[in-house]
């Protein structure tokens, strides 16, 4: 593919930045039952070339956090009420509006869990590829749909060039998951979000998906942003994970490190709750409870009431983030405890 990268001169790399830093980010929405606190005080970091795994269960704050980040939340209800993003050392939400959406796609890319809902039913899959190429790039219709055919063979879409006037609904789910992946790669982004890339999907194809984005990352060296709840992706593909709950992460660390020997008890129900192939015959032992309402959001650890080791002091005083052992933070009061370290 001979299409012009973009110059860097509008977002140059500050030596020594990450690539990614989210620090302090907050996002709520203000509905007519009261305001839902979905993101609070997040922050994290991605380097290039690096897989960072964020999980958690459903409702924990992940997609909204990568909303945030592509600057897609809809204002009203969501407000990001505080919090830097910073693309290669620069705030982008203090970027103009223009330059914003000049960066979506171009510089960081998303790739949603619900291909079938993200895509237009109306335009082929081939018109909506090239579109990224015609507003991003100025390229001629003709040379647009020569690049998006380019693209879907990339991604191992079988017949590609033949399928470019194809409608999404012609196309079974791994396909269209495909499809999602040739449109956030058609500008060679430096940022990909996966957010739930493998979800409604069957074993094997989830496999082929992982393996396929995990080889177009070592292509271009670019970060990718896993969101997911599925452990046993995280475990396969992962360097660094940050585990979510009820907006907040509540642990960040190594994936060998987090997952060989978690350091907060909501981790440990994570882990505890996945089948695994060297305790046949045993009783999972899933997480009692629900998360909460992150309209009322519980006081002091907002994990206390689902944890087995809480204590008054988690019911009242909320923990901080902190280090414990090098590389590792747990936002848990007796951390080195569960840690036993």
């Amino acid at each position: 593919m001979t299409v012009t990268a973009p110059s860097d001169s509008l977002h140059p790399t500050v030596p020594g930045a990450h690539l990614l830093e989210v620090e302090d980010l907050s996002v709520e929405f203000r509905t007519e039952y009261g305001t839902v606190r979905a993101v609070n005080e997040l922050s994290y970091h991605l380097d290039r070339g690096e897989t960072l795994a964020i999980l958690g269960e459903s409702g924990s704050g992940k997609s909204v956090s990568a909303q945030a980040i592509m600057g897609i939340i809809d204002t009203p209800p969501g407000f990001i009420t505080s919090g830097e993003i910073r693309y290669q050392g620069r705030d982008i939400l203090q970027m103009p509006k223009e330059e914003q959406r000049a960066m979506r796609g171009a510089e960081i890319a998303i790739v949603f869990q619900d291909a079938l809902s993200a895509l237009n039913p109306v335009f082929t899959v081939g018109a909506q590829i090239a579109e990224m190429f015609r507003v991003h790039r100025g390229t001629s219709k003709k040379e647009a749909m020569v690049h998006a055919g380019e693209l879907m063979d990339k991604v191992r879409i079988p017949s590609a060039k033949d399928r470019l006037k194809d409608y999404p609904h012609q196309f079974s789910g791994g396909m269209r998951q495909r499809v999602m992946m040739a449109m956030a790669l058609a500008l060679d982004p430096k940022i990909l979000i996966a957010d739930e890339p493998t979800t409604a999907l069957d074993v094997t194809v989830q496999a082929q998906i992982m393996d396929l984005l995990l080889e177009l990352q070592a292509d271009n060296g670019m970060g990718l942003i896993l969101i997911t709840h599925d452990l046993g992706v995280v475990g396969e593909v992962a360097d660094r994970v940050a585990v979510m709950y009820a907006g907040r992460i509540v642990e960040t660390g190594g994936i060998n490190e987090v997952f060989g020997n978690p350091g907060h008890p909501y981790t440990v129900g994570l882990m505890n709750s996945v089948p695994r192939v060297d305790q046949r015959g045993m009783r999972l032992s899933p997480i009692v409870g629900a998360p909460p309402n992150l309209a009322d959001i519980p006081p002091g650890c907002s994990f206390h009431p689902r944890c087995p080791r809480a204590e008054v002091r988690c019911r009242e005083e909320r923990p901080l983030l902190r280090e414990v052992v090098l590389g590792r933070r747990s936002a848990c009061h007796f951390a080195e405890e569960v840690l036993d370290v």
